[in-house]
């Protein structure tokens, strides 16, 4: 991982085993991580999680995650507003 920001792993990484994993960056919502493992502990696919982050998030814009379910399922997002050299997010 890559990042212009220091000390990006303590708000960027998570993961549960039997759950899957997240990332979350370019002005990272630290919500994400916590809420993301609970929603996928609950059986949500990837991509059912992305919308369930970003549909309330006033400031989806410029955040960036990626989310990788106990399936292998991956989704990804970013915000219309993220800086163009962090248009792509790989899982």
């Amino acid at each position: 991982m890559a990042s212009k920001f220091l000390a990006v792993g303590a708000v960027v990484p998570w993961a549960k085993a039997g759950a899957g994993a997240i990332a979350t960056q370019s002005h990272a919502n630290t919500s994400y991580g916590p809420k993301a493992l609970e929603l996928l502990s609950q059986g949500k696919s990837a991509d059912e999680v992305i919308k369930q982050l970003t549909i309330d998030d006033m400031g989806k814009d410029v955040r960036q995650v990626g989310i990788i379910d106990a399936k292998g399922n991956a989704a990804t997002f970013t915000g219309a507003k993220c800086m163009a050299w962090v248009t792509t997010i790989i899982v």
